[in-house]
Formats: C-alpha cells, sequence, structure tokens
C-alpha cells in the first residue's frame, strides 16, 4: 500500500481572531524576523491575500514574497498587513 502524503496549509486552522492572536503571539517571542514574516503570510493567506493586498496598497507578489520563510518585509509592510488583518504591535516590557 502506497503512503499518501496531504499538503497541510495551516492557513487552513486559523479560522478565529482567537487562533490568530495566539499564532502571531508564538511567532513574536519566537524573535526570529523569518518566522514572524512567515507567520504573517500565513495568516494573510488565511484572511485572503487579495483582501490584504487590496486594503495594504501593496502588490499580492510583493506580500507573497515579503511575507515567506526567507522575506524580510519592512516594517511599514508589517504594520501594513498587521492593521489590514485588525492587530498590531504593543510594546510591552518582558522579564529579562
Amino acid at each position: 500500500m502506497a503512503e499518501k502524503f496531504y499538503d497541510y496549509d495551516p492557513a487552513d486552522a486559523l479560522k478565529s481572531d482567537e487562533a490568530i492572536e495566539i499564532f502571531l503571539s508564538d511567532a513574536f517571542e519566537s524573535g526570529d524576523a523569518h518566522y514572524i514574516a512567515k507567520a504573517l503570510g500565513v495568516v494573510a493567506r488565511a484572511k485572503g491575500m487579495t483582501k490584504i493586498a487590496r486594503e495594504t496598497g501593496l502588490a499580492r507578489e510583493q506580500l507573497y514574497k515579503s511575507l515567506s520563510e526567507n522575506g524580510n518585509p519592512t516594517l511599514e509592510t508589517t504594520l501594513a498587513v498587521l492593521k489590514a488583518i485588525g492587530f498590531g504591535i504593543t510594546g510591552k516590557r518582558h522579564a529579562a
């Protein structure tokens, strides 16, 4: 019997704002810029990349590239995407 492999897209699991918040919090807590960019890309796909592109005024292709595992979005792009998905960055002090 041959093994079946299924494509899994984490965007499919992000059905609620609560799930998105947990997902993004984990990414930001990692402090890994590439992981954060990729997580934002997953959330943008969950919300609809075309919709995010329209709301941010950025090209879909640019968003896909910037919000990939190897992407390096500008702070301006990051803030625009966060705003479009209804989230933001807060400056919180954390324990040393």
